[in-house]
């Protein structure tokens, strides 16, 4: 692997490429994700967005010196000095909606690679990823009713979009941690795989993923988010970005790669 880009004084890593990486990295505070790394989420997501190699963005966490992490969540440590003023506390937590929005809003797939803890604002930043695979070992929760402070509208849809009502209620109303095999029973997270696997599995389902025609994923992507959003207004340009499909290189290469009886070289 090529080595890393640091954003946020190296708190937030980006390995660019075919199948980029985006990692948390504060691993001596378990990848707890502060101010300046909020902030510096949406540039990065624009530089991977505006990049026409990029057909993959894995979001994951550095190993802590405890073993693996994805994240504890927003860092607790700058919760006074975030929360000191309601302006101060505003401005806070339109950083962190700005920065789940801009990971939601990545063109091409998202995946969250989640290992160990992976709570509160870390579990809102992998619901915001388009699909999420977790290591047998991993723990998930949402746990604003631990600090008494509230857990946002548009987050908490997420998070009833994921897994429903009754479970969303549960989650917040309890702020327990979920394992894996539960995790995955209600939704919150796509695949569970053995502890020390799970790189790998991410890798190859990542690889997979971007040997496929990109136009076609992506408006898969543009479609169901629509879809989900209940943004009927989206449909005309969808539609016309799906006609447009059928007579674009992406179908001639497929149609060639099926005639010759090879892979597709999209």
């Amino acid at each position: 692997m090529d080595r890393p880009i640091p954003f946020a004084d190296g708190r937030l890593r980006l390995w660019p490429g075919r199948v980029a990486t985006i990692e948390l990295a504060v691993p001596g505070r378990r990848n707890a994700i502060g101010q300046a790394m909020w902030a510096a989420l949406p540039g990065l997501c624009a530089r991977l967005a505006a990049d026409p190699a990029v057909r993959v963005v894995i979001l994951a966490g550095a190993p802590g010196p405890d073993g693996p992490v994805f994240s504890a969540g927003a860092d607790i440590a700058e919760f006074g000095e975030v929360f000191a003023s309601p302006a101060a506390a505003a401005d806070y937590n339109t950083r962190v909606r700005a920065a789940n929005a801009a990971v939601a809003a990545l063109p091409m797939p998202v995946i969250a690679r989640i290992a160990g803890a992976c709570v509160g604002g870390g579990c809102g930043l992998a619901l915001a990823c388009d699909l999420r695979f977790a290591a047998a070992g991993a723990r998930l929760g949402i746990t604003p009713a631990r600090l008494g402070i509230g857990y946002s509208f548009e987050d908490t849809a997420a998070l009833v979009a994921a897994v429903g009502p009754s479970r969303a209620k549960d989650m917040l109303f309890s702020a327990r941690l979920l394992d894996a095999a539960e995790a995955l029973a209600i939704g919150l997270v796509d695949r569970v795989v053995a502890d020390g696997a799970l790189d790998e599995a991410v890798a190859e389902h990542a690889a997979a993923l971007a040997g496929l025609a990109p136009g076609t994923i992506r408006l898969a992507k543009a479609t169901v988010d629509a879809i989900a959003a209940a943004e009927p207004a989206r449909a005309g340009a969808l539609r016309a970005q799906c006609a447009a499909l059928f007579t674009g290189p992406d179908l001639a290469e497929g149609l060639a790669a099926f005639r010759d009886r090879r892979p597709p070289r999209f």
